[in-house]
């Protein structure tokens, strides 16, 4: 997908209490951390798929609906919109700084304790939050849907957690209750460090040369692979042909890099061809994560979504089957030239907040700040960014035309959809 983004990064751990051990039921009211309602074994939640991020609708304490981005490896629960729950008397008890990838400083947050959350049959009761305060990272312009906060870690500690992209939907299993069958898929180990999953089960294939890659399983990167050079730069040059890209956000802020297409990548038994892989720059992200000497890069969901897959943390596995229809889909970059932020109450007003220089869309006369109106005859408030960004990096050689509003006059411009790397 054209916009990604780096959930990840050293962030202070708020344990939550363990839930009820095995035996006699205990009544929900007087359990603690995540647990399913009525004792059940099992449950489904559905969720949103925006610019390849996981979107989970919760509520906490007495908020209306929120949405939430699950997040393999963030260790707390993060508000990262604070006046989504302003309303609320919370009982904040100290403050803190959250670091993590990106060219920016550290955040500040406030800890906010003993809060409740819901979407479904999932409760958390006793749950502790960390509220930003400010909403610096602006999620919602980028996702292009209102974005409340980050989630992910007590989940997956939780539960067996299967994501289902074809019917997006979230399966969580108590772990006593799941057990591993052949028909699942393939099953490979992970190891869990600092809260996040790590995987052996990933090569770089370049001709004759195999090169190992331990990576982060990052549900939190809408990218399909970010390789980090800065301390590998000799087991993992630059492919010949590269372009300089804004590859997304961190914690700490932006993170720019360059992007290039890797020859073969296999995944446990599973090979992808000509992969598109991000490589941020040193300022960005190797100086900021200093505590993971082995770590070599991430996954994020545009390769995950090609399979169905299962985190189970307590075992220290996961499981992937691929799913056909998707894996047959060729890794693209968007072919225009144009990045895209969402504004307005309901985000649905789609301003060009940068431009590649000597893209399609550059030389057709776009500039940052034009106001998109309509593509190919449709107004875009009925079509979501990812809707967007979807059309643009499929089908090179397609024309596209955009009327966008430029200091209150209409513009039109035309051009051919090019593949950019």
């Amino acid at each position: 997908m054209k916009t990604i983004f780096l959930i990840i990064g050293s962030i202070w751990l708020l344990s939550s209490p363990a839930q009820a051990r095995p035996g006699k039921p205990t009544p929900d009211k007087d359990r603690f951390g995540f647990f399913l309602a009525g004792n059940r074994s099992w449950t489904r939640i559905p969720f949103q798929l925006h610019s390849n991020l996981i979107i989970i609708p919760i509520r906490i304490n007495n908020s209306d609906t929120l949405r939430f981005i699950l997040d393999t490896g963030v260790s707390s629960t993060i508000v990262t919109d604070p006046a989504a729950i302003s309303k609320q008397k919370l009982n904040y008890t100290r403050k803190v700084k959250l670091t993590g990838a990106g060219e920016g400083g550290n955040l500040t947050a406030s800890v906010a304790i003993d809060n409740h959350m819901s979407v479904g049959a999932l409760r958390a009761n006793h749950h502790n939050i960390v509220v930003l305060d400010d909403d610096v990272l602006k999620l919602s312009e980028y996702v292009g849907v209102p974005i409340h906060g980050i989630f992910g870690y007590d989940l997956f500690n939780s539960f067996v957690v299967t994501i289902d992209f074809q019917s997006r939907e979230i399966i969580l299993t108590r772990p006593d209750k799941f057990s591993y069958r052949k028909r699942m898929g393939e099953q490979y180990p992970i190891v869990i460090q600092d809260t996040k999953p790590y995987t052996d089960a990933m090569v770089l294939v370049e001709g004759e040369k195999i090169t190992p890659l331990r990576v982060i399983l990052d549900t939190g990167a809408g990218h399909a692979l970010l390789l980090d050079r800065t301390r590998h730069p000799e087991t993992l040059p630059l492919p010949d042909r590269i372009i300089r890209a804004q590859l997304g956000r961190g914690l700490s802020g932006v993170i720019n890099g360059s992007m290039g297409r890797l020859q073969k990548i296999r995944f446990g038994r599973f090979e992808m061809n000509n992969i598109l892989a991000s490589f941020p720059d040193s300022l960005a992200f190797g100086t900021k994560l200093i505590n993971t000497p082995q770590r070599i890069g991430n996954v994020g969901c545009e390769l995950l979504r090609r399979f169905r897959v299962t985190f189970n943390y307590q075992e220290k596995y996961i499981i992937v089957k691929p799913i056909k229809k998707v894996m047959k889909e060729s890794f693209e970059h968007d072919m225009s030239g144009v990045e895209l932020k969402a504004k307005g109450t309901q985000f649905k007003n789609y301003y060009i907040g940068h431009i590649i220089e000597g893209s399609p869309a550059d030389l057709a006369g776009l500039v940052e700040g034009d106001e998109l109106m309509f593509i190919n005859n449709t107004a875009v408030v009925e079509m979501t960014i990812s809707d967007i960004y979807k059309l643009l990096q499929r089908g090179e050689g397609k024309e596209v035309t955009m009327v966008v509003k430029r200091n209150g006059q209409m513009a039109l411009a035309q051009f051919m959809l090019k593949r950019i790397i």
